[in-house]
């Protein structure tokens, strides 16, 4: 679905074909009612058509995203590390890890991505460099390189930083076995860099590979809290109750302090049955963990990568960024209330 933004010159509707003021769907109630309420919301004075879906969802979402711009974002009284994990490839791990990251960094928490996945997807929705030969996880990893002296800065959100991950890392899982203490890497480093002075982070937020070996072993030692996105699709659930044994036996042996702090449902579609039996089968099963804010199919989520931005600087009035903006807002206060969902770091 295309989306517009209602805020832009012409009313935002241009490429509609029509303006807000003579298009039936947004006439205003009258003349002295919008100029009453424009101060507070210029959306309060357009009335939506229950003809017209797609317009009565972009008042939504803006409307949305003004609550939102008001709403306090409480930065956490310890740092929270956040490993964002599901075996399954598809699910929105990448996308959900530097949106979320990227949301509580605009709203003022200082923000560590590290990108512990091979591939170096959430690299580039963050505009790092991430080229064959950068200093990237991998020495951090292998050759004891400390995070600071990896770290890049984010070129769109000066507190987001990111460890990058290069071609290099394909090869950590086989060269991982060998290394002493190899499932406790992740965890030395990043107590190092926090024991750094100057490295107030907020949260860090390790974004990993599809699978279960040791680069997500090693993330999973090192968090206390499992960030789960599961995908509105039957396929989805298949691979949630393995993750959960996973998270339990590292739990058992390794981390005793981690917990499935949170579930995100992403690519959901609510006129369709399957993702709404979905949605409702995970709240069943997690009702503490899964938040409410669901993550609907977005054409601007998806194309942001290839602006090496996230959909929160590419677009931030998109239905994809108000609800990432939304999501990362519940993190925040969870982490914030004494003895919420989710460990602390």
């Amino acid at each position: 679905m295309t989306e517009s933004d209602p805020t832009a010159s012409g009313g935002g509707f241009a490429r509609f074909g029509a303006t807000a003021s003579t298009t039936p769907e947004f006439r205003p109630r009258s003349a002295a009612s919008v100029s009453r309420e424009t101060t507070e919301d210029s959306f309060s004075g357009i009335r939506a058509d229950a003809s017209s879906p797609l317009a009565n969802e972009m008042l939504t979402t803006e409307r949305q995203l003004r609550e939102l711009e008001r709403a306090e974002f409480p930065r956490p009284p310890r740092t929270r590390v956040i490993t964002v994990s599901n075996q399954k490839g598809g699910v929105g791990k990448t996308t959900t890890s530097v949106n979320v990251a990227a949301a509580l960094a605009m709203k003022g928490a200082k923000v560590l991505v590290i990108d512990a996945d091979p591939q170096g997807n959430a690299s580039t929705a963050l505009g790092v460099d991430h080229h064959s030969g950068t200093p990237s996880i991998y020495e951090s990893l292998l050759e004891d390189v400390p995070l600071a002296h990896v770290a890049q800065q984010c070129p769109d959100i000066p507190s987001l930083w990111c460890v990058p991950a290069t071609i290099d890392l394909a090869g950590a899982d086989i060269e991982l076995v060998s290394v002493v203490r190899r499932e406790f890497r992740l965890a030395d480093a990043v107590s190092s860099l926090l024991a750094t002075p100057g490295a107030d982070y907020d949260y860090i937020f390790i974004d990993c590979p599809p699978s279960l070996g040791l680069l997500t072993l090693n993330a999973m030692v090192v968090a206390t809290e499992v960030l789960i996105p599961i995908q509105c699709e039957y396929y989805a659930l298949e691979g949630l109750t393995q993750l959960i044994k996973t998270v339990e036996m590292v739990k058992k042996h390794l981390n005793p302090q981690i917990n499935v702090s949170t579930i995100v449902l992403t690519m959901y579609d609510s006129r369709t049955n399957l993702a709404r039996e979905v949605a409702s089968e995970v709240r069943g099963h997690f009702p503490n963990e899964t938040l409410e804010q669901t993550v609907p199919r977005s054409v601007r989520v998806s194309e942001a990568p290839s602006y090496g931005q996230t959909v929160m600087t590419h677009d931030a009035h998109s239905s994809g960024a108000v609800a990432y903006l939304a999501i990362a807002r519940e993190i925040a206060v969870r982490g914030a209330v004494p003895d919420a969902t989710g460990g602390r770091a």
